[in-house]
């Protein structure tokens, strides 16, 4: 027997050669394997002797076994004899995390009864794998590989799981043939230190064993450290600690045991972050003089560095360099530079917000998404490239659906409107104007459209000859999910009535209605086959229908909040289910049990839908993040992040000092209104905050959210004093809220549940008036105070008693939804905006008496919705805001528009008139708030939060698409125009 028979072999020699002097054990080989005798010579070496596969291939006498690990059996039988303890589970883990390897187990079970008194457990807990005598294994056999073999082995510990050849081609900074490296791969398995895998798409799949990742990431740590310190710049420049473009999984684990580490080393060293910032910022001074070819990884990993150490990258000078790879999404740049530098790889920021819809076409290849207020965003190649990016709508893009044919594009908004879009060119081909639109849903032959909307109704669409073919009505209440059956004959509905009703198309009849959920049903979606149906409810429940008979087979509980979207896997294993406990949920059907719970969203989930192959999820959030998950593994995949914060209300303290405002950002923030600084951030709301307003005598803030709260804070320390809530539905989503002239009451419209009045002395609700039929977006109390006026989606304003909340009148004649309504100050009048129902969907914006309940004037300009009224403190100026993001000022006596500004990226939300009357506040959908001067329309000052790029130098910026470059711009990056200014 010859043991350990490599150490007579060369060094950094992938053919396994004999060392000179070493030849007669050549010989020796050569004679055993070709002269006849009835002995046996057993050998046993890490490395595989050219001479022996050259033997085996030509002698049947001769055979090579490659040893794999122990079967679990054998682990577990080692492990009881070296008196190691632990639950079958740890016993599995530990022999998996050594492969099985006999040599392996043996030392590390002699650590665990030495260290960890004999408890598998306490050693897994502590996460590490490798102790002194494994790593002077490894560091021998480290020291007879090739450079290519060693470089190989650091980029199989960057990339950490299974890859192909073609993989570590590309990722490689010098060119290598395919040749080279598949012959280094293989003499790295023939010296057991890589693993191939099963092949994909039929490529072989390279990786290492656990023991070998960790040796070979803590080598690879240690090399760019010091190389980091003495400014030696061979591997910095040739590995890269972070991949933009690798799963979201797997970039985590880079910066976790690569950035993080390295930074870790640098701190041992330098102590002060200072010392190592300026080691950093020095070594990329130096880099900026090389050629960008030379570059590397080297200024992507110094950024990445950088962007650890300090948390952002602010002010920071990134101009000239060759940055590859680099991930600079969340990662915040304000007044830093990239003028003049080479992008290639590198993942920003988006600028979207949270997203509500999703949708992927039947065959994969487009994805899309619409957002709150009402983008859509369609990519190509499976969400790998932007094709194309419009303002679909003028309110939230509720629901997005592709034809079968992947040539046609549906959506619905709650700004009323139905749309049908070109999918290669993004061109509107026709639309159509309903009330909020919250689900839309092609027939399987793409021949029908279906919508469903706040005004109960369904109504079902021929695509070709864009007309009304079929109303089904009936539901109960606003209809919030559509499904199709497979085959066409059937459509599911349901909605806020808890009933899930099912439609036979060709008689337009119920056939089915299937009771069970106990809150409204939101999700549906058909089994593939057609046989079960599921239902997602806000009672936290998911369901499953039995078809046939209506019977309920089975109720899936986990949700620890509302759920609100279902989706079932095209291969009929998987149903997938999302809510506000921000996770989304697997659950398999055929053992009817649940399969996983996928965390990572920090916000509500929205929209849910799987892959045409069923691998892959797609997600989107309010926390404005769209998420790819892999379904087998549970593992998110692929982050796109966005940012874009819009405000929905702004009020003036009552001494005019001061603003506060609230948006999508969830908080409640105040700002001087001169200095346009903010002077508190009050934080409690965890979702969109629609509603906020100072109390008259301006000791008291209130703010409403669509977190089911209104919250009363202290205006001088920010310290919150009171949470209210919907006594009799705690899921109630409040709206728009305002102070009455004397304080003592406070009121709110909501999503569903009415208008709602508080007492603000006891903080207790006072009464509830339920007259509209949908949301009530906006409140208003008449200067007395004796009256409270409200306006929703149904297209109506109520004149409310303020003292018991009888209804007085209902203001009836918009065609539309309404979003603002504003009395005048000596109370005689009352204006409301909105929208109409017309093609083109133009705003609309009503002068009441309101004393006589008559409309007095009608006025029209805006395009879209008027989310925004204020008078002026005579009454004779109305100023309006709306989607199209244009002020208007209006002389009310002759009903024309005297004056028009450009107010607001996207969308006009709320106008507040100051105290003194001689200032006017707007904010919107670009996260600012303006000041303007009343009488004469002059913008004085925009108070606004930085955004992620705000002043980020791109000029001259190579590598960057006109996309990117436009949505680097839209969070406030800047370019030097042709005289040479930044704009």
């Amino acid at each position: 027997m010859l043991d350990n028979l490599e150490t007579l072999l060369q060094e950094h020699d992938p053919e396994g050669h004999f060392r000179p002097g070493y030849d007669d054990y050549a010989e020796l080989l050569r004679r055993v394997a070709q002269t006849p005798h009835q002995s046996c010579l057993l050998l046993t070496s890490r490395e595989t002797p050219a001479e022996l596969r050259h033997l085996e291939i030509r002698q049947a006498s001769v055979r090579a076994l490659r040893l794999a690990g122990l079967e679990p059996a054998a682990c577990e039988q080692l492990l009881e004899e070296r008196d190691v303890v632990g639950t079958t589970q740890d016993r599995v883990r530990l022999a998996q995390r050594y492969a099985g390897n006999p040599l392996a187990l043996n030392i590390v079970a002699e650590a665990i009864s030495d260290l960890f008194g004999g408890e598998i457990g306490q050693f897994l807990a502590q996460d590490t794998v490798i102790f002194s005598s494994i790593r002077d294994l490894l560091a021998e056999q480290w020291t007879r590989l090739s450079a290519l073999e060693q470089a190989l082995l650091f980029w199989l510990a960057v990339v950490r799981e299974p890859v192909s050849i073609e993989e570590l081609l590309s990722v490689r900074i010098t060119p290598l043939s395919r040749a080279q490296v598949r012959e280094a791969l293989e003499a790295l398995q023939r010296r057991s230190l890589v693993e191939r895998g099963k092949a994909e798409a039929g490529l072989g799949r390279y990786t290492l064993q656990s023991v070998v990742l960790e040796y070979v990431t803590e080598l690879l740590v240690e090399r760019v450290s010091e190389q980091v310190k003495h400014a030696v710049w061979e591997h910095l420049i040739s590995y890269a600690l972070e991949q933009a473009a690798a799963k979201e999984y797997v970039r985590q684990a880079q910066e976790r045991l690569l950035v993080a580490p390295v930074l870790l080393c640098l701190q041992s060293i330098y102590r002060q972050t200072d010392a190592i910032e300026e080691l950093l910022l020095r070594l990329l001074t130096q880099l900026r003089t090389w050629d960008p070819q030379a570059q590397g990884y080297g200024p992507s990993n110094l950024i990445m560095l950088l962007r650890g150490l300090r948390g952002h990258l602010r002010k920071i000078d990134l101009s000239r360099l060759a940055i590859r790879g680099a991930y600079l999404q969340g990662v915040e740049m304000q007044d830093a530079t990239l003028a003049g530098a080479s992008l290639r790889d590198t993942i920003f920021t988006e600028a979207f917000d949270a997203t509500w819809s999703v949708a992927i076409s039947s065959n994969g290849r487009y994805w899309a998404a619409g957002s709150k207020r009402g983008e859509v965003r369609v990519w190509r190649e499976a969400g790998q490239t932007l094709h194309l990016v419009w303002q679909a709508h003028t309110d939230t893009t509720a629901s997005l659906t592709f034809s079968p044919d992947e040539r046609l594009l549906a959506s619905g908004s709650w700004d009323g409107s139905l749309k049908l879009w070109d999918l290669e060119r993004g061109t509107l081909l026709w639309e159509r104007l309903t009330s909020n639109i919250n689900c839309v849903a092609f027939a399987p032959d793409g021949s029908l459209l279906a919508s469903g909307g706040d005004d109960a109704l369904i109504q079902i669409w021929h695509v070709t000859s864009e007309t009304l073919v079929q109303t089904l009505a009936g539901q109960g209440g606003a209809v919030h999910a559509l499904a199709w059956s497979p085959d066409g004959k059937l459509l599911a509905s349901s909605g806020f009535d808890g009933r899930i009703r099912v439609w036979e198309l060709q008689n337009s009849i119920c056939v089915q209605t299937l009771e069970a959920h106990t809150n409204w049903v939101t999700g549906l979606a058909f089994a593939p086959n057609g046989t079960r149906l599921a239902s997602a409810s806000w009672d936290r429940t998911v369901r499953l229908w039995d078809m046939a008979s209506g019977r309920l087979i089975q109720t899936l509980l986990g949700h620890t909040d509302r759920a609100l979207r279902v989706a079932w896997s095209p291969d009929g294993r998987t149903v997938a289910s999302a809510g506000f406990d921000n996770t989304i949920w697997l659950w398999d059907v055929e053992r009817e049990s649940y399969q996983a719970a996928l965390h990572g969203h920090t916000a509500d989930v929205y929209a849910i839908t799987f892959t045409p192959d069923s691998g892959s999820l797609l997600s989107g959030s309010e926390d404005g993040t769209l998420r790819v998950w892999d379904v087998k593994s549970g593992q998110c995949v692929r982050i796109i992040q966005g940012y874009a914060v819009s405000l929905y209300d702004v009020d003036w303290s009552p001494d005019g000092t001061q603003l506060v405002s609230g948006g999508t950002n969830t908080q409640v923030t105040m700002w001087e209104a001169v200095g346009g600084v903010p002077s508190k951030v009050l934080r409690g709301h965890s979702r969109i905050v629609h509603g906020v307003a100072w109390s008259p005598d301006g000791r008291l803030l209130a703010s409403a959210g669509w977190d089911n709260t209104i919250r009363l804070w202290d205006a001088t320390t920010g310290a919150c004093l009171q949470v209210l809530r919907d006594p009799d539905a705690v899921d109630t989503i409040f709206q728009g809220v305002a102070w009455s002239p004397d304080g003592r009451l406070l009121a709110s419209g909501s999503y569903l549940r009415g208008v709602q009045v508080w007492d603000a002395t006891a903080r207790t609700r006072y009464w509830v008036g339920h007259a509209h039929s949908t949301k009530v977006r906006r409140v208003a109390w008449s200067p007395d105070g004796t009256r409270l006026a409200s306006c929703g989606d149904d297209g109506s304003v109520c004149l409310w008693d303020a003292s018991d909340g009888t209804l007085l009148e209902k203001l009836q004649g918009h065609s539309g939804m309404l979003a603002s309504v504003a009395w005048s100050p000596d109370g005689m009048q009352l204006a409301s905006g909105g929208t109409g129902q017309g093609r083109g969907g133009s705003g609309e914006l009503s002068i009441w008496d309101a004393q006589r309940a008559e409309r007095l004037q009608a006025l029209s300009g805006h395009a879209g919705i008027v989310f925004a009224l204020a008078w002026s403190k005579r009454g004779d100026l109305l100023v309006s805001g709306g989607s199209d993001g244009i002020l208007r000022w209006w002389d009310v006596q002759r009903g024309e528009c005297v004056r028009m500004r450009e107010g607001h990226h996207t969308g006009v939300q709320s106008l507040r008139v100051s105290p003194d009357g001689h200032l006017l506040a707007s904010c919107g959908d670009d996260n600012a708030i303006k000041v303007w001067d009343l009488q004469s329309a002059e913008l004085l000052r925009t108070l606004r939060r930085d955004r992620p790029y705000e002043r980020l130098n791109i000029t001259g910026t190579r590598g960057l698409t006109e996309a990117q470059k436009a949505t680097l711009r839209a969070l406030g990056a800047v370019e030097e125009n042709e005289t040479g200014v930044l704009d």
